[in-house]
């Protein structure tokens, strides 16, 4: 009986990918990510690395970039069908006039980190003090750029009023920290983490944290998650649906595990050398990591107050904020999924 258990339970594993197969609008999908070795796109590599996509029918190629920006332009410019990025974009993208829809989330808070580099900065006071100073970000218009021109209109001042430097989100950000070449930095863990065990960071605002970050935007702030033009998302159903249920599965994978589990699935370049910063970085964050995928209903509106208070053609703008989004897919694989 037990052999046969076992057998009925491998079959079971074996029937989504048989039965997607059949009818996956486009199984071969490239997703682009800016900053894949960040937690706040861990559960993209878990689901890689566990063969959850794979699991689904689907050939998935991740591409990875200095940061959500250039993820996006890689899907605008057709080299790409899917950004595993930050939620706020596809508010910009309707903007623009080019619709992104996202379908599955991987953060429930944006686990972004704004702090000052003590050599530099030893007498910093309050954000009003970053004027003039060269702050870090991953990349140019990505989440990490975003969050600091909000903080910094909360605190009465312009975009303008630093000089923002693309860092990335790997040893070259700690590096610039490090070597003094930037006055604070705008980045996520485990760069964070690593820069405040070796004393180069005094932290400002922490939004890894759900409560924090819901102080910090004044609502539920959607973070990373799976997004691709409208048109994607209507004509690939079941593609969509796909890699819903290998997101899901990763979110809930993750919820359950240990940093152990997670030390032995991650790629050794994800650790920067260092295990113990990392099973540190994985405890920080793994609050703001969704636990199901779905994606907060009054996200969008959270969302759009963050942009517009730094973009004022965006506050005249009349958006449709539910279309930027949709749980359609998450519901069904959760059902599909209950425990991952």
């Amino acid at each position: 009986m037990q052999r046969r258990d076992l057998l009925a339970a491998g079959l079971a594993a074996a029937l989504p990918a048989w039965g997607y197969a059949q009818t996956l609008e486009k199984p071969k999908v490239t997703i682009a990510v800016g900053g894949k070795n960040l937690f706040y796109y861990l559960p993209l590599t878990i689901a890689e690395e566990l063969g959850y996509f794979k699991a689904e029918g689907l050939d998935v190629n991740i591409v990875d970039f200095a940061g959500g920006a250039r993820a996006l332009q890689a899907v605008v410019g057709g080299s790409a069908d899917v950004v595993s990025g930050a939620f706020e974009h596809t508010i910009n993208m309707q903007f623009k006039g080019q619709p992104m829809r996202a379908f599955v989330l991987q953060g429930l808070a944006p686990q972004i980190v704004l702090g000052v580099n003590p050599k530099t900065m030893p007498s910093f006071q309050s954000v009003a003090d970053l004027k003039g100073k060269k702050v870090g970000v991953t990349a140019p218009g990505s989440s990490t750029h975003i969050m600091l021109n909000f903080v910094l209109a909360k605190a009465g001042l312009k975009p303008s009023d630093v000089s923002v430097i693309g860092v990335g989100a790997s040893n070259g950000a700690v590096a610039a920290m490090r070597s003094g070449q930037i006055d604070a930095i705008s980045n996520l863990d485990p760069v964070i983490t690593l820069l405040q065990r070796s004393g180069d960071l005094r932290v400002v605002v922490d939004t890894r944290q759900p409560a924090e970050a819901e102080k910090v935007f004044g609502g539920p702030m959607p973070a990373g998650c799976l997004y691709a033009p409208v048109p994607f998302v209507e004509r690939h159903p079941n593609t969509v649906q796909a890699l819903t249920n290998a997101m899901v599965r990763a979110n809930k994978w993750i919820q359950r595990a240990g940093p152990g589990d997670i030390i032995k699935v991650v790629p050794e370049s994800y650790l920067l050398g260092d295990r113990a910063v990392y099973i540190d970085g994985f405890l920080a964050a793994k609050p703001a990591l969704s636990p199901d995928g779905r994606i907060p209903p009054k996200g969008a509106q959270t969302a759009f107050r963050a942009l517009a208070s730094v973009d004022e053609k965006l506050t005249a703008a009349k958006l449709d904020l539910n279309a930027v989004f949709t749980n359609a897919f998450v519901e069904q694989a959760n059902t599909r999924y209950p425990k991952g």
